[in-house]
């Protein structure tokens, strides 16, 4: 056996790598990426911003710039504290670092991915409540799993990924005030939703959002953000490392970060697409297609594997959820532009011609 064999915890070697498929030359609608470049213009205002970038210092650790240009993107009250991660995979293991060993995660299935796999490289204990058929959250099954385990930390993603509908609010307002829990609503789709739980933070001081630029434009910075009381936020910085903001990601997001007309106006092109794109995929019989309040639409297809791998064969990657528990035969496919929505389309159909 290797040395990293014998050396390696045993319930790390047992877990599986997070897999991110190659997607060369492909039309890539499987990570739930905005589709859209900045426009020639905004690159060479954005390459000159660049240029007074010092690489030779370590970056402003508290990147207070970075945190207002947020705020006023996201209208997010003076009130509340903000604290930034290197995407919001940093933060949720921000939160499970704070949580005493064995302590429980809980959540619902299917949902986000990391919650499960980062509570496990921290040794919390990690419970799973299954959402209904139709994917809404049982309030009854959801208040016996929270009395039954005692959670520490409780991560809704809203709206949920990989189903992307929103829950009821007031089922989501009965298990933060029935509980002791911190209780983590993901908005990692905020801008594609009808609802946000940001002005709640007020009233429930056990209740954390995380939000993201990843789906709004700009993946490739890395960069999200907490939001929470003061007192929260403060505690929470202690876990935070020094300096985790790199300097290319805050001068990036404080430039680019400002054109909210430009994201928003991008936000509105990928809502008229879902809804095109679904009354597209609901006219094929072999399809059932789920409401989504995200950037992305979740389907469940006759013949799943084979679909999905004829549309890789043809230059497509989009992502297959049919081994996933309570998602058999459903794969997702992420909001594009106009022409790869439609190319996606045309692929579908003639599979099943």
């Amino acid at each position: 056996m290797s040395f990293i064999n014998n050396w390696l915890r045993p319930d790390i070697k047992a877990i599986n790598a997070y897999h991110i498929p190659p997607s060369t030359n492909m039309v890539k609608l499987d990570a739930m990426e905005s589709p859209f470049l900045l426009s020639d213009e905004l690159t060479g205002q954005y390459l000159t911003y660049l240029v007074d970038a010092q690489l030779n210092r370590y970056p402003s650790a508290s990147a207070n710039e970075t945190q207002q240009t947020l705020r006023k993107l996201m209208d997010i009250p003076d009130e509340f504290g903000v604290l930034l991660g290197n995407g919001s995979d940093e933060l949720i293991q921000l939160l499970a670092l704070a949580c005493d060993a064995q302590d429980t995660v809980l959540s619902v299935e299917p949902s986000f991915v990391m919650y499960e796999m980062i509570a496990k490289f921290a040794r919390l204990n990690y419970q799973s409540v299954p959402l209904t058929n139709d994917f809404e959250i049982d309030a009854d099954v959801m208040q016996k799993a929270i009395e039954t385990h005692n959670p520490k930390l409780i991560f809704i993603s809203y709206p949920n990924n990989p189903t992307g509908n929103v829950f009821n609010r007031i089922v989501i307002e009965r298990i933060i005030t029935s509980t002791k829990a911190m209780v983590v609503l993901d908005e990692a789709y905020y801008t594609y939703a009808t609802d946000s739980f940001l002005a709640d933070i007020a009233q429930y001081p056990n209740l954390v959002l995380l939000r993201t630029v990843s789906k709004i434009g700009f993946a490739g910075l890395r960069l999200g953000l907490l939001i929470a009381t003061q007192d929260t936020v403060s505690q929470l910085d202690k876990l935070r490392l020094p300096y985790n903001i790199n300097t290319l990601t805050q001068v990036s997001a404080n430039f680019l970060l400002q054109e909210k007309n430009m994201i928003n106006a991008n936000a509105s092109i990928i809502l008229a697409e879902r809804q095109t794109l679904f009354d597209k995929l609901v006219k094929i019989n072999f399809l059932k297609v789920y409401l989504s309040q995200a950037n992305f639409i979740l389907f469940k297809a006759l013949n799943a594997n084979e679909l999905f791998e004829f549309l890789k064969e043809n230059g497509i990657l989009i992502k297959n959820l049919s081994a996933t528990k309570q998602l058999t035969d459903c794969l997702r496919v992420t909001i594009g532009t106009e022409e790869q929505n439609q190319k996606f389309i045309n692929i579908v159909k003639s599979f099943y011609d």
